[in-house]
């Protein structure tokens, strides 16, 4: 296991600095994934770690020993990290244990290592198959176990599954997941699935535009975002303008309790959709009119108008009949909202808005 740090990394292309002072630490034996729109430096983060492009300044540490920076460029093939791309490039004329053993010196290869890794991505007994013999799934997991075969100091994982169905896709990120935990594995993975990240990872790092805009346990990043930004990209958001005063701000769903250390004024405040609840009808309540009903199959996201033309979206238990569309509900909010000080909407929330199209405000 080995801890990776990344201190003020930046690389250009031209006039474009795709990484801008990066400064990022990936534990030991932990999953860190990194998480960002398109363009943000997923990719060029990847690339430099794993030795394929140069730093034109800052520091890229391995386990203790400079592997980029300083003058310094230690090669790819040098480094002992190992890269699961998207997808999995399996040697076709190679079987599965062949292409396991790929990395392996010799000695290796008459050990039991190429059936331990087997095992530990779930495909027991399937050495004397070829790739052409496999389901996609099946190949992802081949490339995963021939990253870690030579237990490598740094397995990088480039969306590995994006290519896969959304039902596949689900098991097997989680059987990935165990498999890296299982071997002691020091893994980055990098997605632009915001599910995927908070699901199977110990920690999210969130780009934007080259730079880290927060680093946190995956519940830190969800419940606690950094700014309205990374609220409205991870996962679904209702920002709503609000007026704070002494810890609780007055909004268009009523006056709420804020977390941690608010300022007194004009404000924007989060609550995420499954915070807001469809209640019976009663005096003083919050109503709106049902514009929207999202299906899921384990829950349904329902899309509302307040009173005041305030639009929101709430998470409700799929178990619940479907409220018709235009009837009109009561809502209360659960829980607390987190506020930051009012601001215009600059060029990147717009960004996220066009990403995340159930966010609301």
């Amino acid at each position: 296991m080995s801890e990776v740090v990344l201190t003020g990394v930046v690389k250009r292309y031209g006039p474009v600095a795709a990484l801008d002072g990066v400064d990022l630490t990936v534990p030991a034996g932990e999953l860190t994934a990194v998480l960002g729109p398109s363009g943000c430096g997923k990719t060029t983060l990847l690339r430099c770690l794993a030795g394929f492009e140069r730093l034109d300044a800052g520091e890229i540490r391995l386990d203790g020993r400079t592997v980029a920076g300083g003058g310094r460029h230690v090669p790819a093939h040098r480094r002992r990290i190992a890269v699961v791309p998207q997808e999995g490039a399996l040697f076709p004329h190679l079987s599965v244990a062949a292409n396991v053993s790929y990395g392996l010196d010799r000695s290796a290869r008459r050990g039991d290592r190429i059936d331990e890794v087997l095992a530990l991505v779930g495909l027991a007994g399937y050495g004397d198959r070829m790739p052409h013999q496999l389901s996609g799934g099946q190949q992802q997991r081949v490339a995963v176990a021939r990253a870690l075969a030579p237990r490598p100091s740094l397995v990088l994982l480039d969306e590995p599954f994006s290519a896969l169905d959304a039902g596949l896709r689900a098991g097997l990120r989680h059987d990935i997941r165990a498999a890296l935990r299982a071997d002691g594995a020091t893994a980055v993975l990098v997605t632009h699935d915001q599910g995927e990240a908070l699901s199977v990872a110990d920690r999210v790092v969130v780009l934007r535009t080259g730079r880290v805009v927060q680093a946190g346990t995956p519940t830190a990043v969800y419940r606690e975002p950094a700014d309205q930004w990374v609220a409205g990209f991870v996962g679904e958001a209702v920002l709503l303008p609000a007026t704070a005063d002494a810890g609780r701000a007055a909004t268009p769903l009523g006056t709420l309790p804020l977390t941690g250390a608010a300022p007194d004024g004009p404000v924007t405040v989060l609550v995420r959709p499954e915070q807001v609840r469809l209640v019976p009808t009663g005096p003083g309540a919050v109503t709106a009119t049902v514009l929207r009903h999202d299906f899921h199959g384990h829950d349904a996201l329902v899309a509302l108008r307040l009173a005041d033309g305030t639009r929101i979206t709430a998470r409700v238990w799929a178990e619940r009949e479907p409220v018709p569309l235009g009837a009109e509900v009561a809502v209360e909010v659960d829980g607390a909202a987190r506020a930051w000080p009012a601001a215009p909407i600059d060029a990147a929330e717009h960004d996220v808005r066009q990403a995340a199209p159930t966010l609301t405000r």
